[in-house]
């Protein structure tokens, strides 16, 4: 998985105290069967980073511009094409 980063942390390379913050925008849900064809349908978010159309989508292209995110779920609507989402990442302790 790769992320367009805007890093929050005043000290990248300090890794005990790093938090990040991604934006993407949801490029489209696709539609799959469950693997054994008795359960529910599964939905995959597709996910880009932003690029442009507001000064912070591009200071958020502007610190790592590339990536993709897939995000498989049992809701059809938790994510909407077109619609900005931020992702947060930080280390699990």
């Amino acid at each position: 998985m790769q992320f367009s980063v805007f890093t929050k942390s005043k000290n990248y390379l300090n890794t005990n105290n790093m938090s990040t913050r991604a934006k993407f925008y949801c490029q489209s849900v696709s539609k799959s069967i469950h693997w054994d064809g008795t359960k529910r349908n599964l939905f995959t978010a597709h996910f880009n980073p932003v690029m442009s159309d507001s000064d912070e989508n591009k200071s958020f292209f502007a610190a790592t511009p590339s990536g993709k995110l897939e995000l498989g779920q049992f809701l059809e609507d938790a994510f909407e094409p077109g619609k900005q989402y931020y992702v947060d990442i930080s280390l699990a302790a």
